[in-house]
Formats: structure tokens, C-alpha cells, sequence
């Protein structure tokens, strides 16, 4: 991998960053020197005691009783982590609050309410409120808390409330469909449901009501509605959760083992039963202090990540909170009323760390803004990426057309654990189309099929030490044999991921998306993502769907779905140019059987192409299996791909 340099860093903004910091802070407390990162990273991920320890301590993690050691056992998948230990999640993201009670905390710019500012001293207060309020409700150590909300300061109060009293947390996003919601939040019999009853997007009010009403209608085990009156009146026996925020009353976490559940996250759902992930309030501590030294965060810092309240990221940007910076959330449509409307809020805010999916991005670029001729971006250090990879020409867009003289860092990692296997380094170069370092404490490598290590080659991404934000279990998985066949079934012992990764000598790495979709083309193995890459590098192509299609006994079946950008057609024309472009780009091999047009691409709702269920229906599975359309962002776009795999199953 040797992608072009876009960005050095400055010797002052590395001997400035607080990965430095934790470096010196390594050397003096531990006598360990490293003569480069790569030095750094295998210490990390051989001594995971003295890295995890470190951490703890140059982080000053609050708990009323230390674990006497972190890793307990170290055996994947049974690994234990902090026995003994007693400390609270709220608690340490909280902990600034008391010296700064007057900074602002929390700036919230939504659709719906407008913009509004929440100081450490107000947030506190309203989470202390709320947590009082809940325990009055009858909500103790273990029950579950759920919510229906969008990206916006309730949401946070809610889970800061909710995890102080040693309940459960778990969040789904307003737009999801109700079969989708039930199918969470029935498997974990949650206590009480919080909601909001509408809100506005893309200009447009969106009532929730009558869902909201089926949705606690399927949850008997709720014993009380708490409700965020948008569009309607209270329902009755709701209680307002306006009443919820207002009390004087003291903060006091309760404190919980170091492996009590936090919160329950979920796979993306889009095929089968969605897998209620609970993770723990030591691991997700450590891990989140331990991403913000690859993202280089510190109380200076205004932080943003667009994210729906649907996408593990909603739960990341919080390891900002913890360091003491200002959190700006955007609640609303990022392309309403143009596509500029995130970079004014980024330089209205002044932040100085912004980050988006890969597709927000891309979307930026096909729509042609150039951000630095339209905004004051002169604060902006920091630019983030995930959720797909981020193509070569978008790094190129965003230097060019954002900012030069800023670092952007892609990630990789997951909602499976709540962090990121791959990311950024503020003291190395940044390349296009490449990761920068593989995270700090996490034994990140690429395998083969065999097990074996491969160095500058595409193998499944696997992690082969155990890392304190795993997954705790899966909800209802009683003997763990759920958890054990979606990460340990392949290489035992071993986590696998289930993405395509090729990692280099010197640490850095393309993430080729997931394993499970690629593409296999007459031995030759590829990730979609680099035919997407040369496809919608054109500009007649808005987007495009790949699926390679085996067939037992036959020739592989390649086709590729294309979305035209306005005012073009997919006519013979532009099929040669799409040719042309993967012929040059990746490979003669990896030409399409055929290429149609489609009017969009099947999403999960954190926006990632379904590659994996349109491969499914279209080698023949039901259509009502192959997919969850609750989870769908855009369910109707399934529709056209089912009469496809008619015609095709005719043909």
C-alpha cells in the first residue's frame, strides 16, 4: 500500500497531542520506551495488563473500588475483565462537571427544537433529576430503560440517567419500523420506554404517534410511558418528560461491578433476528478513553459525529464528553436545506473535530460543494470517516475542497464492540485510501482461510487477544453458543470480524468491506469496494450495488446495479465508460456480466448497502427471509431486485 502522501503532520501538533502525552506518561511510569507507534502497538497488545493499567491510569478512571487486575482471563471467548472492581459509567463521563460548571457541555442544532446550549452544571443536574425520577418509578440495578429518540440532548440525559442507577440502556432511532423495534426490544423486557412523539425532517413533521402507540402496545413487561410531546397531546397515563428534569436532586451513581450490562446495542437486523449486544461499564470506559488518543481529543476541543441515534457511533461520541470537550450534536437532515447546511453548523460552532460516514462525504463530493470557498473552516483540525470505506478520490476531494492543512483520520471498527479495530495517528502521514495505525490494545491481524498471517495481502480482519469492550453476551443467549458462532466459529479462540482487510509492514490498512460479500472472479478475490471506488468516480453515476453471484458447478455471475446521476442515462455509452473504469481502475477480470439501472440501492438505516441479502435472493433465497425490511432505510428499493430475481429464475 503506498497511496499518495495528502497531509503531514506538523512536529508541533504531534508533540502537542495526547498520544505524546501518554507516551511520556508510559515512559516515566513504566520505564517503557518505544523507538516507533509499531513498537508501541505490539507492547499494547502483548502486555495487555500494563497497556489496560496505563490506560486507567492516565485517563484518572473514577471507581470506588479498583479491580486489583484488569485481565482476568484471558481466553477468548470466556475472557474476564475487572473482578472486583466497582465504578459507574455516568460517573466518568461526568467527571469534568464539577470543575467546570459553567462551560458549556452540550450544544444540540435539531429540525425540530432549534438550537439549544447545555452547561456541565445543567446536564448534571438534569441527569441527577431523571435518575431520581426513574428510581421513583420502581427502575433498579439490571432492569432495562429503552427509548424511541432522536440524536438530541434528551437522549443522552435519558442514558446518563438511566445507567447511573445501574439500569440497562438501550436506544432504537425514531425512524425505524415498529417490527424492527419490537424485534429488539422484546427480546430484553424493558421496564420503561421513553419517546418522542414526532419530529421534523427534511422540513417535513413526522408523526410517530400511532406507531409508538402499536410499539408499547407490544411490550407488556413496561410498566410506565414516559413521553416527549411533539406533535399531539400527552397520551394518557404517560408521564412528560419535561417533568422528569426538573428536580433538585443530588447526583450519586450507584456503583456497579466492572462487568455490570451498560447498554444494549444490535447488529444491523437485516437478516434474522437482531443480536442484542450488551456491553459493560468498564470495558466501554476503557475503550473509549483509549480511542480518544488516536483521535487526538482533549476538554479543548468542540466535537461533532453526524450519526442517527440507530448507529453505534451515537454511543462513541460520548468518549469526547468524558475527556471534558464540548459535544455538538446535529439532529436533522444533513442534505435540507442544501448539502452545505453540516459544514455551516461546523464552522457556526467552531468546531475543531468533525466527523460523518464515508457516504455523508462522498455525497458532499457528488454534489460539488467545495466547503472551504463557502464557510469559515479555519478552527477545523480533525476530520473523521467510518461506516464504509472512503474512497481515494474523496480523501483527495476533502484536502482539496474542505481543507488542506487539517488531519483526516478514517476509522474501522464495529457496534460488535462498541469501538474501532483500525484508525488515526496525529504524528503519521496521511495516504490516500489508507488507515493509518491499527488501535492500541487491539491484536488486530489479517488471516487467511488456513489461519495464517498475512502481511500486504486481503485476509479476514481478526483480533486474536481479547479487548475489555467485547461483548459481555448476547441477551437471552443463556449458553453462549449465539455468541460464540458469529465471532469465534471460524478460528477458535479467535475473533473474527467479518471484514476484508489488508494490513502493511508498517501498520496501515484498507478495510475492503465485508468478507461475506466479496467478489471472486476467476481466483482472483476483491472487496466491492474498489469497483465501487472506480464506478461513482464517474460523474454520470450517482451510486451502485456489486454482487457476485456463485453458483455451484457454474462460472461466477456478476452483476452491477447502477443509480445514474440526474440528467444521465445508462445507455451503451456510459456502460463502456463503467467497463472502461474497472478495466483500468481494478481489473479486466472483474468486468460485470451485466450492468441495469436501478432508482436506488437497498440501506440498512446506518446507511450501508445490503450487498449480502440482495446476494441471497438473487442465488435463490425467499425474499421474505433474506432480509428484515423494518431495518431497511429505504424498504421499497427491495422490491425491484425481487422481480429481478424472478425474471433472472425465468430466464
Amino acid at each position: 500500500m503506498t497511496g499518495k502522501v495528502l497531509w503531514t503532520p506538523p512536529p508541533e501538533r504531534y508533540q502537542a497531542s495526547t498520544m505524546t502525552a501518554f507516551e511520556r506518561f508510559v515512559a516515566d511510569r513504566r520505564g517503557e520506551t518505544f523507538a516507533d507507534y509499531n513498537a508501541m502497538w505490539r507492547w499494547s497488545v502483548d502486555d495487555l495488563e500494563g497497556f489496560w493499567t496505563a490506560i486507567w491510569d492516565f485517563f484518572e478512571v473514577r471507581a470506588s473500588v479498583r479491580p486489583e487486575t484488569l485481565l482476568v482471563k484471558r481466553q477468548m471467548p470466556d475472557m474476564e475483565w475487572g473482578t472486583g472492581g466497582r465504578l459507574n459509567y455516568a460517573e466518568n463521563i461526568l467527571k469534568h462537571a464539577g470543575d467546570r460548571p459553567d462551560d458549556i457541555a452540550l450544544i444540540v442544532r435539531s429540525e425540530t427544537f432549534g438550537r439549544t446550549e447545555l452547561t456541565w452544571a445543567e446536564l448534571l443536574g438534569q441527569v441527577a433529576s431523571v435518575a431520581a425520577r426513574l428510581r421513583g418509578m420502581g427502575v433498579g440495578q439490571g432492569d432495562r430503560v429503552v427509548a424511541i429518540l432522536p440524536n438530541t440532548e434528551t437522549a443522552l440525559i435519558a442514558m446518563l440517567a438511566s445507567v447511573s442507577i445501574g439500569a440497562v440502556w438501550s436506544l432504537c432511532a425514531p425512524d425505524m419500523g415498529h417490527v424492527a423495534i419490537l424485534d429488539r426490544f422484546r427480546q430484553i423486557e424493558p421496564k420503561v420506554l421513553i419517546a418522542q412523539d414526532g419530529y421534523v425532517h427534511g422540513g417535513k413533521m413526522v408523526d410517530r404517534r400511532a406507531v409508538l402507540a402499536e410499539i408499547a402496545a407490544g411490550l407488556p413487561t413496561v410498566v410506565q410511558c414516559v413521553t416527549l410531546p411533539v406533535v399531539g397531546d400527552l397520551p394518557k397515563g404517560h408521564v412528560a418528560w419535561d417533568d422528569l428534569t426538573g428536580d433538585d436532586a443530588p447526583f450519586a451513581p450507584v456503583q456497579v461491578p466492572f462487568e455490570h450490562p451498560l447498554w444494549i446495542v444490535y447488529s444491523s437486523g437485516t437478516t434474522g433476528n437482531p443480536k442484542p449486544i450488551v456491553h459493560g461499564h468498564g470495558g466501554i470506559i476503557l475503550e473509549a478513553a483509549k480511542q480518544s488518543l488516536h483521535h487526538d481529543l482533549t476538554a479543548r476541543d468542540r466535537f461533532c459525529w453526524l450519526t442517527s441515534s440507530g448507529w453505534i457511533m451515537w454511543n462513541a461520541q460520548w468518549m469526547a464528553l468524558g475527556q471534558g470537550a464540548c459535544v455538538a450534536i446535529f439532529d436533522g437532515a444533513p442534505n435540507h436545506p442544501d448539502m452545505d447546511v453540516l459544514w455551516r453548523f461546523v464552522a457556526d460552532e467552531k468546531l475543531t473535530y468533525f466527523g460523518a460516514g464515508a457516504a455523508f462525504f462522498s455525497g458532499c463530493m457528488k454534489a460539488g460543494i467545495v466547503p472551504r470557498e463557502d464557510v469559515d473552516l479555519s478552527l477545523l483540525r480533525s476530520l473523521g470517516s467510518t461506516g464504509s470505506p472512503l474512497s481515494g478520490d474523496t480523501y483527495d476531494w476533502i484536502y482539496h475542497d474542505v481543507k488542506a492543512d487539517q488531519w483526516l483520520a478514517p476509522i474501522s471498527g464495529g457496534t460488535d464492540l462498541a469501538g474501532a479495530f483500525v484508525l488515526g495517528h496525529p504524528g503519521m502521514e496521511v495516504r490516500a485510501g489508507e488507515m493509518q495505525c491499527r488501535a492500541l490494545g487491539n491484536a488486530v491481524r489479517a488471516f487467511d482461510a488456513q489461519g495464517a498471517e498475512l502481511i500486504g495481502e486481503v485476509g479476514e480482519l481478526v483480533c486474536t487477544e481479547p479487548l475489555p469492550s467485547m461483548p459481555l453476551f448476547f441477551w437471552g443467549d443463556d449458553d453462549g453458543s449465539r455468541l460464540r458462532e458469529s465471532y469465534f466459529e471460524d478460528y477458535p479462540g479467535v475473533w473474527r470480524h467479518g471484514d476484508w482487510i489488508s494490513i502493511a509492514e508498517d501498520g496501515s490498512s484498507v478495510i475492503y468491506g465485508r468478507s461475506d460479500a466479496t467478489i471472486n472472479r476467476k481466483g482472483l478475490r476483491l472487496g466491492s469496494a474498489e469497483i465501487y471506488q472506480a464506478v461513482e468516480g464517474l460523474d454520470q453515476v450517482l451510486d451502485s450495488l456489486v454482487v457476485d453471484l456463485e453458483f455451484l458447478g457454474r462460472e461466477s455471475f456478476m452483476p452491477l446495479f447502477v443509480v445514474p446521476a440526474q440528467g444521465a442515462m445508462l445507455d451503451d455509452a456510459l456502460k463502456d465508460r463503467i467497463n472502461a473504469a474497472i478495466r483500468s481502475q481494478v481489473s479486466a477480470r472483474f468486468i460485470p456480466n451485466e450492468i441495469l439501472e436501478i432508482a436506488e440501492v437497498p440501506r440498512t438505516l446506518s446507511g450501508k448497502k445490503l450487498e449480502v441479502p440482495v446476494k441471497k435472493l438473487l442465488l435463490g433465497g425467499d425474499p421474505e427471509r433474506v432480509v428484515n425490511r423494518d431495518s431497511m432505510a429505504n424498504p421499497g428499493s427491495f422490491d425491484w431486485f425481487v422481480g429481478y430475481a424472478k425474471t433472472r429464475r425465468e430466464r
